[in-house]
């Protein structure tokens, strides 16, 4: 018990260190080098959720996974600078036969190790502000990947990847308004024209390539069931 008590206390202490962030009015959110301990580190993960976040919608699992992979640490190159005895003539040059040795790139510094507590506290603080939502995120997804060409079957597999669970994502599948035969059979006559190829060997390619787009069987024989009448 005394365990579960100190694990709860701490996560306690990590969601203070969370609204003292929000609430501190010289934030160090932008500049977390100016604090030290939790607090900075929560603050540099959470600039990196918002960053993340900016750029595209994200599934809980997935913000997961990148916030507990530790950045690749910047290391600016070496300037190669020329030397002033290399540039001369070679007459005027006493030092033509020196070696010049290129100066080395500093070595990478070792990334410090994520907590799962922060990573934890920074995922609860997202989902407080609805930044963090699977079943919108699984919604939204559904949306754009349709309106590219994909049929159902390959965006559930997409999802799962990404960590979304099974039933969120057959809600969101169930609630679509997508008619995924009429898509199947937009794409097959952009692809291959109007006029379908009807020859085994020319239907074969129809149905490889709407397979391959993540349609299933019965969308893609029901443009043809419609095609022959």
């Amino acid at each position: 018990m005394s365990s579960e008590k100190a694990s709860s206390q701490k996560v306690i202490d990590l969601k203070r260190l969370l609204e003292e962030v929000e609430q501190n009015s010289e934030s160090t959110l932008f500049a977390p080098e100016k604090k030290e301990g939790d607090t900075a580190k929560i603050n540099v993960l959470m600039n990196r959720a918002m960053r993340f976040l900016s750029q595209r919608d994200h599934g809980e699992a997935e913000l997961r996974r990148k916030l507990l992979t530790p950045p690749v640490p910047f290391v600016k190159p070496a300037n190669k600078k020329s030397s002033w005895s290399a540039r001369r003539k070679p007459e005027q040059n006493d030092f033509a036969d020196e070696v010049i040795e290129k100066a080395k790139p500093e070595p990478r510094p070792v990334p410090e190790e994520i907590s799962e507590e922060h990573v934890q506290a920074v995922i609860d603080y997202c989902y407080q502000h609805h930044w963090l939502d699977d079943a919108k995120f699984a919604s939204r997804y559904i949306s754009g990947r349709s309106k590219k060409g994909y049929g159902a079957q390959r965006i559930r597999s997409e999802l799962m990847q990404k960590g979304v669970d099974k039933e969120t994502i057959t809600a969101a599948l169930e609630a679509t308004e997508v008619d995924w035969c009429v898509l199947a059979r937009d794409i097959a006559t952009r692809k291959f024209g109007e006029n379908l190829p009807t020859d085994w060997k020319e239907k074969s390619k129809v149905l490889r390539y709407l397979l391959y787009r993540g349609f299933f069987q019965e969308e893609i024989q029901s443009i043809y069931r419609d095609f022959d009448d």
